[in-house]
């Protein structure tokens, strides 16, 4: 199973409960559960909900801090990094129960994860899924490149438009 970003969340997810997947390959991946990303099924995108359920009932996940602003709003897409890791510190008390746990996986995992990541810290959050692995007894692999944004390119496509706009310094 493939995932990128918010896909790799749901890969790993469906890794722990589904004894099916073998092998899983995340690409800037979390290593907790998060919000919603847009609106619901009911249009509405607040009051904040987990992405995902399990047969029917919401994940524990972290809410997104509102309280936050990108440094340049409105001059091309903004760099969030700053939202997801103000978030993290905003609601500590809620990231145990929203950890992904992969140690609980019989897939093996593949993690790929860049330093530059300016969506979220996917190489920390990569960092501690494999360490979780490993107290565990089990393995993953990381290949990180601390030069790498969220996510990697492909053969054949252009790279990605630079957006510091939202990054704090």
């Amino acid at each position: 199973m493939l995932g990128v970003s918010k896909g790799a969340e749901a890969a790993l997810l469906t890794a722990v409960r589904d004894l099916r997947v073998d092998v899983v390959i995340a690409l800037s991946p979390t290593s907790r559960v998060w919000c919603n990303v847009g609106p619901g099924r009911d249009g509405e995108q607040r009051p904040y909900r987990s992405s995902w359920t399990w047969q029917g009932r919401a994940l524990p996940f972290v809410p997104m801090d509102d309280s936050w602003t990108p440094v340049n709003p409105g001059s091309g897409p903004a760099a969030i990094r700053g939202w997801y890791e103000l978030s993290e510190r905003s609601f500590v008390y809620l990231l145990p129960q929203a950890e992904i746990p992969v140690e609980r996986a019989r897939a093996d995992l593949l993690l790929v994860a860049g330093g530059d990541d300016a969506m979220w810290p996917s190489l920390r959050f990569a960092e501690q899924l494999a360490q979780r692995r490993r107290s565990a007894g089990t393995t993953a692999h990381l290949i990180a490149r601390h030069d790498a944004g969220h996510r990697p390119r492909f053969p054949g496509e252009s790279p990605a438009p630079a957006s510091p706009q939202g990054r704090a310094e």
